[in-house]
């Protein structure tokens, strides 16, 4: 694609050699036959049956899909269900009650077991508690709580009731939180009284009750203990403790309300392009047979295994494959408290050998700070009882894709590369592990029963190997429905683009650039809006980051746009070396050389610092808005979402002191 179309290079960076899954992964897998893409292609949108079956309907719906109303699209929507009985009691039914549903491990090293009964207890005696404080269906509940069981307990209680749920993740400021309670009007919170941030307790409460002071309604306020003596707390009008209201209905049992296909499960808010967080609007039908599917499908997820999505609940991916995806299946699902460098750099590693994890999902951010550290973290621990890895969050590049499949998956390890949004509700773009080929750096072809595309500013689809923008032709069944403040703002942010209404041709924009290769398999190059524009070409960030990463002994890269004296645009680039690699004059001018060859001179970073470790929420987000702060010596944004603070001070220093 040439410059009138504001790229900066007509091919992103190319993806590694193809690998085949192995024979003894396909001959076990959950998805092997290639006919599947063939099926879903004639049979569609019918061919969603397949999962829709996976679950356990109280009315059986007769349509697959209502599209009369698009973008409004419905799914199954004369269907009844409740997620929380798809999550627990079909389980218990079919003899299941002592399996393991939740292993947790804490940030201190505790460990809790909970089994499908356990659950179903706990479930039962906190929906009992919420209607007695006056919860009704359809009444948003908002859950701010870490990475403890509670979490998931809570959001399988709300279901059960029929009461959608919000949560905010849990490093968000009580500003954060108070706009979101604000903004669907939620009356009721489930917090806790603090959490540990390496090593030390963070007071969680006292965020809680300054967003409840901005608030002008009454707020029911349920109270996890979580760190005891550590941290004491005082509760005070309209708040409770939550292990003494689940004393005072112990033993409860609560009948699952019948809810409709296409009523909220939950609200989650992600960020807007107006500077406004969006709730976007799940449904409980159609994002539960997509969740179920792709965990079965993508994951391969199978009700024996120990599965561990190594995400934050506080987030879509914590949502579709910590809690609903792999309990519909009646797998164990691990969920972890703490940080992957916490108390040591093999604590990942530590957790998947004793618990002989089966299938293992990540962050691109996370393999490379694996790769950083070294490979003498995952070689401490028994890792064979992996079979399956998977990356989500980002695209990943070749050269940590290969890393990750050598040294953690013991070079046999078939890799799903995985894409979707909190829009789109689980996976769209990825190969199928028992069937496709995978190529690193690519996340693969549109799952059965997906149409992906990419074309140009036009709509027109661009040639293979241009870069583009990527769409959805079709609807999906685990889809958003809506915005919850405005159809309107819904349409215009994600359907308008590329669509014509006036033909019945809806497209959904995803706001990602990316790359169609001649089979199909789809490269994410990154946001529209991650560019960096020099002398006049717009350069994606993620072709500049990897083009960076090529570089032997560079583990990750951020790299930002920052202004000169003239107010220029320049490019800053942050990088973190590989243990056992200095970053000298030879490393600086390998990073350059490497950009100059695959995107041109005028790619050449202005800066390049090399620091640690990059500026990271608790999920693994580099956090690139504080990195242009520094480039541009402004006044630091609020840095309390991030686990490692202190790493910008250092940065800082580093630039300043060049």
């Amino acid at each position: 694609m040439d410059d009138r179309n504001g790229w900066g290079r007509d091919r992103p960076v190319p993806a590694g050699s193809p690998h085949s899954p192995p024979d003894s992964f396909v001959e076990g897998a959950n998805v092997s036959d290639p006919g599947i893409y063939e099926e879903f292609a004639e049979r569609w949108p019918d061919c969603w049956e397949r999962a829709a079956d996976l679950l356990s309907w109280d009315v059986p719906y007769e349509t697959v899909l209502e599209d009369d109303c698009a973008p409004f699209y419905r799914w199954f929507a004369d269907g009844e269900l409740n997620a929380s009985y798809n999550c627990i009691d079909r389980h218990l039914e079919a003899g299941r009650k002592t399996h393991a549903a939740i292993r947790w491990e804490g940030k201190h090293g505790e460990r809790e077991t909970y089994t499908y009964q356990d659950l179903s207890v706990a479930v039962n005696e906190v929906a009992a508690a919420l209607r007695d404080l006056g919860v009704a269906a359809d009444d948003v509940v908002t859950i701010y709580l870490p990475m403890i069981p509670e979490l998931p307990i809570a959001m399988l209680a709300c279901a059960r009731i029929g009461a959608p749920h919000s949560v905010v993740f849990a490093g968000l400021s009580s500003d954060a939180l108070a706009t979101r309670m604000d903004a669907a009007d939620s009356e009721y919170l489930i917090t806790c009284d603090g959490y540990y941030r390496r090593g030390d307790a963070f007071n969680q409460k006292s965020k809680a009750d300054n967003a409840r002071l901005s608030l002008e309604a009454d707020v029911q306020t349920v109270v996890v203990d979580r760190l005891g003596d550590d941290l004491p707390h005082v509760l005070g009008e309209n708040e409770y403790d939550y292990h003494d209201l689940r004393g005072e209905f112990a033993g409860r049992a609560v009948e699952p309300v019948s809810r409709g296909a296409e009523d909220m499960l939950f609200l989650m808010y992600t960020s807007g392009t107006t500077g406004e967080p969006k709730g976007v609007v799940h449904t409980t039908g159609g994002y539960l047979a997509h969740v179920a599917w792709t965990s079965r499908a993508v994951l391969d997820v199978e009700p024996a295994d120990t599965y561990w999505c190594a995400a934050d609940i506080g987030w879509i991916t914590g949502h579709s494959y910590i809690v609903y995806g792999p309990l519909a299946l009646g797998t164990t699902t691990v969920i972890y408290e703490g940080t992957p460098d916490y108390p040591d750099r093999d604590r990942l590693w530590e957790i998947v050998d004793r618990n002989a994890v089966d299938v293992f999902y990540t962050a691109p951010t996370a393999i490379r700070a694996f790769m950083k550290w070294g490979e003498k973290y995952p070689e401490r621990h028994d890792l064979s009882s992996l079979r399956l890895l998977g990356t989500v969050g980002e695209p990943i590049s070749p050269r940590p894709w290969e890393w990750y499949r050598e040294h953690v998956g013991g070079g046999e390890c078939p890799i799903v590369d995985t894409w979707w949004q909190t829009e789109t509700g689980a996976v769209i773009l990825s190969t199928l592990p028992g069937i496709d080929e995978m190529k690193p750096g690519a996340a693969g072809p549109a799952l059965p029963g997906i149409e992906a595309g990419v074309v140009d500013e036009t709509g027109a689809d661009v040639d293979p190997g241009e870069a583009g923008y990527l769409v959805l032709s079709k609807p999906w069944p685990g889809m958003a429905r809506t915005l919850y403040d405005g159809d309107d703002r819904f349409r215009a942010e994600y359907w308008e683009q590329f669509s014509d209404p006036n033909a019945d041709e809806w497209r959904y924009f995803s706001g990602d650039t990316a790359c169609l290769d001649g089979d199909g398999y789809v490269t994410v190059l990154g946001r529209v809006d991650d560019v960096i524009t020099v002398s006049g070409r717009r350069l994606s960030t993620m072709e500049i980051e990897s083009a960076i990463t090529d570089v032997e002994g560079i583990a990750e890269a951020a790299v930002v746009g920052g202004s000169d004296d003239r107010g220029d645009t320049e490019i800053h680039a942050y990088v973190s070396t590989e243990s056992g690699y200095d970053p000298d004059a030879t490393v600086r001018e390998a990073v350059v050389g490497s950009l100059e060859s695959a995107i041109g001179p005028v790619a050449t970073p202005d800066e390049v610092v090399f620091t640690p470790e990059l500026p990271k929420t608790r999920s693994g987000k580099i956090m690139r808005r504080l990195l242009e702060d520094v480039a541009n010596g402004e006044e630091l944004e609020d840095t309390s979402a991030l686990r490692n603070p202190e790493i910008v001070g250092e940065i800082q220093a580093e630039r300043d002191g060049r």
